[in-house]
């Protein structure tokens, strides 16, 4: 009679084969990371929710005198560095830096600008505007940054005034409070036929 324990020594290997679990068709390697996205399609979908990047549209976009050309502060305004919020924080030299590598980059007639035909020949090269790390480059007014970055984010159409208690939403409404008071103060300085605080304190009756 034969010992069954080297026989099942032999075969232990081809039942651990057939009772392994077969690979879970449901379950797939993690999809590859996203492909990073230059400056300008970050610029528009952080800025104006436009998730494609069409050069002629993108150009028209910030053309913000329609005179078919970028000027030094239509490029610093895209880039977001003409906001208030960067007066003492982004040096002149900086800005002067960001100016000059787009003008030496598209300005094939030297004349000091960029015409939407030497942006559109830029792109068609391969190129795309530079990422200088200043941000996505918040250009709006104070109205439009709080709706874009702020309301749409964490508040929608069905937000009451009693639910708007973030910090920027205080500090939203305290400007709107002040820009308020001081239109009032200027209709009743308007309605008065003379301004008295215009008047010399020398031509003033002592006691008015």
């Amino acid at each position: 009679m034969l010992n069954p324990t080297p026989l099942l020594l032999l075969l232990l290997p081809l039942l651990t084969l057939t009772t392994a679990q077969p690979p879970n068709p449901n379950t797939s390697d993690p999809p590859p990371p996203e492909t990073s996205k230059t400056w300008a399609e970050q610029h528009l979908e952080q800025e104006h929710h436009i998730n494609n990047f069409d050069p002629g549209a993108f150009f028209t976009l910030h053309d913000f005198d329609s005179s078919n050309t970028w000027t030094r502060d239509e490029v610093l305004r895209f880039y977001g560095l003409s906001q208030p919020d960067t007066i003492n924080t982004i040096s002149e030299e900086t800005k002067s830096h960001v100016w000059r590598t787009i003008l030496d980059s598209m300005d094939e007639d030297r004349n000091g600008e960029i015409s939407m035909e030497e942006f559109l020949k830029f792109c068609r090269g391969g190129n795309t505007l530079p990422d200088f790390g200043l941000g996505p480059g918040h250009h709006g007014d104070d109205e439009y940054e709080y709706e874009i970055h702020h309301f749409e984010k964490f508040h929608n159409e069905d937000t009451t005034e009693e639910e708007l208690t973030h910090p920027e939403d205080i500090e939203h409404f305290r400007k709107h409070d002040q820009e308020h008071e001081a239109e009032e103060r200027q209709i009743v300085l308007d309605m008065k036929p003379i301004i008295e605080q215009n008047i010399p304190r020398k031509f003033l009756v002592d006691g008015v």
